[in-house]
Parts: structure tokens; C-alpha cells; sequence
């Protein structure tokens, strides 16, 4: 499920088009989930629209399940930008932050494993908050020169205020 080689790039040393190459890629597909992120928080819909190929799928079913919430798997770009936005737009300010970030590319394809910090606060009151701390397990496709998510599962390690109240929108 997470990219766990003991190294960081793939490409010989010895070519350094390779390494500038892979290198570019990894920027591209770490921008992908950078765009996911901020697309929330400035609740941008064009940029966070431009962090999934048209046939993405967003399951953000396991970590709902940890505070027993019921969210339906999310396919298609349209479907999960409209859904995401829809539910915090206006009444939900977040910020993301992105660590350990792990990148495998085959070519056309990369997985990203990366843990993310969620904080999500209801716009009117800000003592009504969830703090996430979730995997993320994210599948991408390159298109054309940007990288962007076929799929991302989001898990969640540890929570701390009332996610159901947040995530009820």
C-alpha cells in the first residue's frame, strides 16, 4: 500500500538526463497533491480541480470510519470537486500541510504515500474544529507535463476535536 523502497530516486546516477528527468516528475506529482491541498484551503475550485485526471476517485471511507462516518466513494473530477467544495465552501476554513511524501514512478505512472495534517474549523466558530493526521495512498498519471491523482485513499492515524460536525455538511 505504501511506496517503501530504500531509496529516493529510481534512475542510475550515472545518467544525469534520467535523474533530471525523474526529478522533474517527482516535483510534478508532489505539486499534484500540493494542488490538492490548496485548492481547499483558498477554496479554488479551478485549482483544486486541476489536481485530478476526469476519472479520478477520491475514498475517503477509512478515515471517516474512524468516527463513524458514512461518506460515499467519490468518482469522476466534477463529482469530487463538487462534494468537496460543496461541503466547505463558506462554512469550513481548512489548512493542509504535507510530510513524508514517498514517490515510486513506472513511467506514465506514479504512486505518492504522504501523511497529512487536516485542520478543519467551522468558519462561524472556530472552537467547532477537527485536527486530522491521515495516510494518504495516492495513484497518478501523467498528462502531459504535470502529473495528476487517478486515485488517492485517505486514512487517518489520530483525530482530536468533532470531525462528524465538520464533515456533516
Amino acid at each position: 500500500m505504501y511506496v517503501t523502497e530504500g531509496h529516493a530516486l529510481s534512475a542510475p546516477s550515472a545518467d544525469s538526463a534520467a535523474v533530471v528527468r525523474e526529478l522533474r516528475d517527482r516535483a510534478e506529482i508532489m505539486d499534484a497533491l500540493y494542488r490538492f491541498g490548496l485548492g481547499q484551503d483558498l477554496q479554488d475550485k479551478e485549482l483544486f480541480a486541476s489536481s485530478f485526471a476526469a476519472d479520478a476517485e477520491l475514498d475517503f471511507r477509512p478515515a471517516a470510519a474512524k468516527w463513524g462516518g458514512k461518506p460515499p466513494l467519490m468518482t469522476g473530477r466534477e463529482t469530487i470537486v463538487t462534494v468537496i467544495l460543496g461541503m466547505f465552501t463558506g462554512r469550513v476554513d481548512t489548512t493542509h500541510q504535507v510530510a513524508n511524501a514517498r514517490i515510486a514512478v513506472g513511467g506514465d505512472t506514479a504512486r505518492l504515500t504522504a501523511l497529512v495534517e487536516a485542520q478543519h474549523l467551522l468558519t462561524a466558530d472556530h472552537s467547532t474544529f477537527a485536527l486530522l493526521k491521515n495516510p494518504y495512498d495516492v495513484d497518478l498519471v501523467r498528462d502531459g507535463d504535470r502529473w495528476v491523482i487517478r486515485r488517492v485513499r485517505i486514512d487517518n492515524t489520530w483525530f482530536t476535536g468533532d470531525p462528524a460536525r465538520i464533515f456533516a455538511g
